[in-house]
């Protein structure tokens, strides 16, 4: 039954709407919660001695994120709980908030896997992968000539 259909077929089904409003929005599209299902957005860059990458974490604590290099993959994850009480005389709220994600990214073999750092500020983890010395003795452009 399409909601179209629901919402016109007379007051209960209308009333019934408005009350599971929330809930419904969270639904939306078919897909469950997809207006929340969010994966960060990632900038990688390269120059003659690292790669570097920059994701857009805004919220999170440096606590919150797991970093792992299993072989030669590298996987950045978070989780951040959040938990709000407000209380008064005649009213109690509280408000219950997860959220996670997690990429996994395929290093390339020039990547010095045991010195990689990162940093998280304003918003932002950032990731240093150096390359390996004979990697950065390659010339990284070559011009071409046409014949």
């Amino acid at each position: 039954m399409s909601k179209t259909l629901t919402r016109t077929t007379g007051m209960l089904p209308s009333v019934f709407d408005d009350f599971m409003k929330p809930w419904n929005e969270w639904f939306d599209n078919g897909s469950l919660l997809g207006k929340m299902l969010t994966v960060p957005a990632v900038n990688i860059t390269e120059n003659k001695e690292q790669f570097e990458l920059a994701v857009a974490v805004p919220g999170m604590k440096k606590e919150n994120f797991t970093i792992d290099v299993d072989g030669n993959l590298l996987t950045i994850s978070a989780a951040m709980e959040e938990e709000k009480n407000e209380k008064d005389e005649k009213m109690t709220r509280q408000e219950y908030n997860y959220s996670s994600f997690s990429r996994t990214f395929t290093l390339p073999e020039e990547v010095l896997k045991e010195s990689i750092e990162a940093r998280y500020e304003d918003g932002v983890l950032k990731l240093v992968l150096p390359k390996r010395e004979e990697a950065r003795k390659m010339v990284a452009t070559k011009h071409i000539t046409v014949k």
